[in-house]
């Protein structure tokens, strides 16, 4: 199993980090770190050095993040990633997010700053991770702008299957995380979506499948085994499509 997004580089890890990624190295093949800020891509590359060949980093900057820094800020994390391309699986994560986004100011420098990264995925030619929360049409009519970026996932994806069903058209990727274990809606797109563009993935330390129990990449199996479940299927035949996956579009 590959757990083809998480943050285990958030500070709520610090106490117990070392377990946790023992637990990941147990029952994983590898994991695919998602920075999300300037300190988070900082971190992603320093865990990707210490679990060499395990955890895999990208770098980008969730757009909730856009809304909220300044120019300054975003030139800083843009350049850092630029000097660090190389070490980097993909881009990401990036995209839109408009839930309870207050006013147009702040949804267009979501934008720009997610057309910058298209930019980037495009001239580089690096997969995208697309993060899109009540925005996915609109994230998926600006990345269809960009046809030459290699490989785009629409991570945790959770907007309604007819965009899913475009997206998958496309020859997109979705990511299904451990939400999918305790929502009808993400158990309904696991059943109509093929196995042969999806991937799995925890969002850790969000959305754990456990009541009252923070989420981290090991819990990624009961990913595997919902959508198993929901398309009366083998957890092996979930897990061997899902990793391939993953290594396709990652290149490792």
């Amino acid at each position: 199993m590959i757990d083809c997004h998480c943050h285990v580089d958030f500070k709520v890890y610090n106490k117990n980090r070392t377990e946790v990624m023992e637990r990941a190295q147990e029952k994983l093949k590898a994991i695919v770190n998602s920075g999300a800020s300037l300190g988070g891509n900082r971190r992603t590359l320093k865990l990707a050095e210490e679990y060499k060949d395990f955890l895999y980093p990208t770098l980008g900057f969730h757009p909730s993040n856009a809304s909220k820094s300044d120019s300054n800020i975003i030139k800083q994390v843009l350049a850092e990633i630029e000097s660090n391309i190389d070490d980097a699986v993909a881009l990401g994560e990036t995209g839109l997010d408009f839930y309870r986004l207050d006013g147009e100011k702040d949804k267009y420098k979501q934008i720009e700053l997610f057309k910058t990264f298209l930019k980037l995925a495009d001239e580089y030619q690096m997969p995208l991770v697309i993060h899109a929360r009540d925005a996915e049409e609109k994230a998926l009519e600006m990345v269809k702008k960009y046809p030459s970026i290699p490989q785009v996932i629409f991570h945790c994806y959770g907007g309604d299957i007819e965009t899913s069903q475009k997206i998958i058209e496309d020859e997109y990727f979705i990511s299904l995380s451990t939400i999918v274990c305790f929502s009808e809606h993400h158990q309904q797109l696991a059943l109509k979506l093929p196995l042969s563009h999806l991937l799995i993935e925890t969002d850790s330390p969000y959305l754990s499948p456990f009541k009252g129990q923070r989420n981290e990449p090991a819990f990624v199996e009961e990913t595997v085994k919902t959508i198993a479940g929901v398309k009366s299927i083998s957890l092996k035949e979930v897990e061997k499509k899902t990793d391939a996956n993953s290594r396709r579009i990652f290149s490792f």
